[in-house]
């Protein structure tokens, strides 16, 4: 089977369309590389540079495709607030076209990178996949609407959808041709920037009078490589005319203080931080329901908080040799 991964030169994507051609898939890869980078390309993949709203690359891209896993996309929240005219037209105009494409070419099977965001703030821990979905940002609101894109294409045209709405990605792969890791500019994910914290640039914990244990807010968690197992998963699973949505995460979450904890004990030093004011908008607890991952997908993560640290630790060191 031939699979289209949209955003295959990014963090998550270069993951999937690595692991899909050691499992013995044929792999196309889409991505314009205005945040991917030909570095994480996967050798053995057939790459398309254009972007997802010029429909002859995105048709060209097709050919020969079976299925595809749809990572292509903009993903960070403080831009989708300044700039959410890029968010609406990347994310659900883009997405618009790709299916569009996909019909044309009769292409009815899509494994789509959803994500928690969709749900906004929660009343009630854990999150389920029939929780109220209220988005606090455009890019929350932008994989909403696709979502309801792809119910409203699985009823009219018989395509076979599968949203996976994960939580925070974390970790690396070690392929053959090196580290596959975080790359982001900014960086607003907490576990490389723990291991980047130095004195001079301490980490800032944004609240330490939060209603949980250790006083820190508590974060859901998955390996990268845990998710994409899942959407191998997912590619399997899609019945035509279907559109399922499913949460993935660690199902427990760990806090602030847990992540510090782990990284000081894989660089085997104290990691300078300060205590921050609590940002607008931060809930104490964000936690997935992981029940209709495991019964659905027979999926479980396996890998805990101390292995997405030493990976992410062990491809930042790789990276800086």
């Amino acid at each position: 089977m031939r699979v289209l991964v949209t955003g295959g030169a990014g963090y998550i994507g270069s993951v999937a369309a690595t692991i899909l051609i050691e499992r013995g898939y044929e792999v196309s890869i889409l991505d314009d590389l205005s945040t991917g980078h030909t570095e994480l390309l996967t050798p053995g993949a057939k790459f398309i540079n254009g972007s997802l709203l010029e429909k002859a690359t995105v048709l060209s891209a097709l050919e020969g495709v079976e299925a595809v896993i749809h990572f292509g996309g903009k993903s960070l929240v403080g831009e989708s607030v300044q700039k959410p005219e890029i968010y609406w037209n990347t994310n659900v105009n883009g997405t618009r076209i790709l299916l569009e494409a996909m019909r044309e070419n009769g292409i009815s099977k899509i494994v789509f990178s959803s994500t928690a965001a969709t749900y906004g703030q929660p009343k009630s821990i854990p999150i389920t996949e029939d929780s109220q979905t209220k988005p606090t940002n455009p890019y929350g609101a932008s994989k909403l609407a696709v979502d309801y894109m792809l119910t409203s294409e699985a009823i009219a045209h018989n395509l076979g959808a599968i949203s996976l709405r994960y939580f925070n990605v974390a970790g690396a792969y070690q392929a053959k041709s090196g580290w596959l890791t975080e790359n982001h500019n900014p960086e607003t994910h907490l576990i490389p920037n723990v291991l980047k914290a130095t004195s001079d640039n301490p980490l800032k914990i944004f609240g330490a009078d939060w209603p949980t244990e250790d006083k820190t807010c508590i974060r859901d968690y998955v390996h990268v490589i845990d998710l994409i197992d899942a959407h191998i998963m997912a590619l399997d699973k899609l019945e035509p005319g279907k559109h399922e949505i499913i949460n993935l995460g660690c199902g427990t979450g760990y806090s602030v203080k847990q992540v510090i904890d782990a990284a000081e004990a894989a660089v085997g030093h104290q990691i300078p931080s300060v205590i921050a004011d609590r940002r607008a908008g931060d809930p104490a607890v964000l936690i997935a329901d992981i029940s209709k991952a495991k019964s659905f997908l027979g999926w479980s993560p396996t890998r805990d908080l101390q292995v997405m640290v030493f990976d992410t630790w062990q491809s930042q060191n790789a990276s800086n040799k």
